[in-house]
């Protein structure tokens, strides 16, 4: 009998992706789609798709419910840090599987700054990171990072390079900030800057079963999708990518997924760009997507 999946996000290129992949294997399972965009979920290439209330609507889990028992789903597969988060703390009132990392875990990784900070006291390669605690200090945490020509800012929590740029004075670094808190309500506090990583990017895609590393792919970013038109000059998702070996890459994951749960399940995907001296570091972890 195939097996049953409902993937949210349906429609978006993250999900596409998923269900091309999905189908690439020669006991290709059934797939449910679910939006909460009516056009969005147009595009999607799912078997069956369902609108969906947004998430944050009362009624989203009641919905979701009913498609997971009317569908018969054997695994709910979430495709944003919202839904992971969501569904991680109601993951006993869904009435069917997640393959998803510890609630604790997932919180720890979508505040990138917590995480770096956890990461560095065992020992896991990570950038030099400090919280922006208000306009008036960040001369004096300019002044504790690396003497180098880059300082890079950006918001402790979000994706796709949210709010993210190089910067080279503790003016620009100001003047970014107050632009996010005036025109996009974004606090000082939600900010960190750390030192700039020179070197090659990469990103790693893991799959955990109760401790045991089961899959781990290794990509090189070469280039942005829409990086020349973001002022961070860069993005999560590449335009173009190259699979890559990189041993010590992978033992820099495998340290920070063990270091994160001995007994880790469910998927992370890690960020890592080299320093100066050409170590791989952490730089995020999405953990569940």
């Amino acid at each position: 009998m195939k097996r049953r999946l409902l993937l949210t996000g349906a429609g978006t290129t993250a999900a596409s992706n998923l269900i091309r992949s999905l189908r690439a294997d020669a006991r290709s399972p059934t797939i449910i789609g679910c939006h909460g965009d009516r056009f969005v979920l147009k595009k999607s290439d799912a078997d069956r798709n369902y609108l969906m209330p947004a998430l944050d609507h009362p009624e989203f889990f009641r919905a979701l419910s009913r498609v997971i028992k009317k569908e018969r789903i054997d695994l709910l597969i979430p495709t944003s840090d919202a839904e992971v988060r969501a569904f991680a703390r109601r993951r006993a009132k869904i009435p069917c599987r997640l393959f998803l990392p510890r609630t604790s875990v997932i919180e720890l990784c979508q505040d990138k700054y917590r995480l770096n900070i956890f990461l560095r006291e065992r020992g896991v390669p990570a950038p030099l990171t400090y919280p922006v605690t208000s306009l008036a200090t960040i001369a004096k945490t300019f002044a504790r990072l690396p003497r180098r020509s880059l300082v890079w800012c950006r918001a402790r929590v979000g994706s796709g390079a949210l709010a993210a740029l190089p910067v080279r004075s503790p003016a620009q670094a100001r003047s970014w900030i107050e632009y996010w808190r005036d025109m996009r309500n974004v606090p000082p506090t939600a900010f960190t800057l750390s030192e700039y990583l020179p070197g090659r990017d990469f990103s790693c895609l893991s799959l955990w079963d109760r401790g045991a590393l089961i899959l781990l792919k290794t990509c090189q970013r070469l280039s942005y999708f829409t990086g020349g038109g973001n002022p961070s000059g860069i993005s999560s998702v590449s335009h173009l990518a190259k699979t890559v070996a990189e041993p010590e890459v992978a033992r820099v994951c495998g340290q920070a997924i063990r270091a994160l749960d001995r007994s880790a399940t469910g998927t992370f995907n890690l960020d890592i760009r080299e320093n100066g001296d050409g170590v791989p570091c952490i730089t995020e972890i999405n953990a569940g997507r």
